[in-house]
């Protein structure tokens, strides 16, 4: 597998992509389908939904913290964010869905007013990691696309670009611990790769189980 790299205007485009990507599973939903299952085990579309929202104002706080310079924090607590999720999933769908599209369409407009100075400003994510804000972009990409496969409605790894994709492998082998050697070891093509090592389901055949991630 080649190495892979990501610049800040791959992350900004997959942002857009992505979130179109999403989007389009929504909108196959009908108002019922909501309170069906996810492919995440315990979380309804409504729990999905709610936490996509709910991350959009999240990461909207980091933007706001290097605009500002003003600290502001993802969460209040990862106690608080849990709870939030909870509640989402009893509100209507199309009071889920309308927070949703608020969200995105404002954190791309806090993140269109950054100056390149402040993109460079330290920010400190939900698990506590010091980056930079120029980062904000790559951490939504991730939720919105693989969410859009964890919502259950046709979309798969497949349907992910292979730029993303080779981002997303080199970043999970990193956080997991694995080698080359590891990924050499289990042979399949690059989506089904990206879906075993996000905790996905997957169709390689030998691949040792990995815990949840993201």
């Amino acid at each position: 597998m080649t190495e892979p790299t990501r610049s800040f205007d791959d992350t900004r485009r997959w942002v857009t992509e992505g979130t179109a990507l999403f989007t389009d599973g929504l909108d196959r939903l009908e108002t019922g389908d909501f309170d069906a299952d996810s492919q995440l085990p315990g979380w309804t579309r409504k729990h999905l939904l709610g936490h996509v929202a709910a991350n959009a104002d999240a990461l909207g706080n980091l933007i706001s913290w290097a605009e500002t310079g003003v600290e502001k924090r993802m969460y209040t607590s990862p106690e608080q964010r849990n709870a939030d999720i909870e509640t989402a999933a009893t509100r209507p769908a199309e009071e889920l869905r309308e927070w949703y599209v608020r969200g995105t369409r404002e954190l791309d407009e806090a993140m269109d007013r950054l100056t390149p100075e402040q993109w460079a400003h330290e920010i400190i994510t939900a698990q506590l990691v010091t980056r930079q804000a120029s980062d904000v972009p790559w951490m939504r990409a991730r939720e919105v696309y693989i969410h859009a496969v964890d919502l259950g409605v046709g979309i798969g790894f497949a349907d992910l670009p292979e730029d993303f994709l080779l981002a997303l492998v080199d970043e999970i082998r990193t956080k997991r611990g694995l080698s080359d050697d590891d990924l050499r070891a289990v042979e399949g093509p690059l989506p089904e790769i990206a879906a075993w090592l996000a905790g996905r389901p997957h169709q390689l055949v030998g691949a040792p189980e990995l815990g949840p991630w993201l």
